[in-house]
């Protein structure tokens, strides 16, 4: 379902589904990110659900000089395989993360204009709507050696205003790019 127009960068709660129809293939991201081959396999037929959960608060360590900043808590699970939690704290502070997936991950968040983006591939398709700004990710695997940058917001996708993400990851010379589709869940 196309995303309502209620639902923006700065309001993304609700129930997400990857559209796998319209979004590309994951597989060449996650092999470069080391994902095993039957893991890769069972994503790739698996139903992937976000439940997103969006709010102002006060940061979390190690900032301590906001009063309140934007938090996007998500709890993504895959049919058959076991969920994983994201909380995100929008002030480009590093964090540390660690999960069964993409094990121990530095990352950070942060709102920006697709004028700070530099990548051409993520700043590729969006609709500019209210402040302009965008939510931008990097994370790294210092042990598995890749990076992945994301742009998340809303495009027009066959004529109709969907959730997306355009991803890239690097390792080393090797680069992997993919735009993942999401479909907005309206029966909670």
């Amino acid at each position: 379902m196309a995303a309502p127009s209620s639902k923006t960068a700065k309001n993304l709660t609700g129930k997400w589904t990857m559209n796998k129809t319209l979004s590309d293939s994951s597989e060449p991201v996650l092999a470069l990110q080391g994902i095993g081959y039957l893991i890769r396999k069972g994503i790739g037929l698996a139903t992937i659900t976000i439940q997103v959960e969006q709010y102002e608060g006060p940061p979390s360590p190690p900032n301590t000089a906001a009063d309140v900043v934007s938090h996007i808590d998500i709890t993504q699970s895959a049919s058959g395989l076991s969920s994983t939690q994201e909380d995100r704290c929008f002030d480009d502070f590093e964090r540390e993360h660690s999960d069964w997936l993409f094990g121990n991950v530095k990352g950070r968040s942060r709102w920006a204009k697709l004028d700070e983006v530099t990548d051409e591939f993520l700043k590729k398709g969006w609709e500019i709507e209210g402040d302009g700004l965008f939510i931008t990710n990097s994370a790294k695997n210092e042990e598995k050696g890749w990076t992945a940058e994301q742009v998340w917001g809303f495009q027009l996708v066959n004529g109709e205003r969907r959730y997306c993400r355009n991803v890239v990851v690097t390792k080393g010379s090797e680069r992997a790019q993919i735009r993942l589709v999401y479909d907005f869940n309206d029966d909670e």
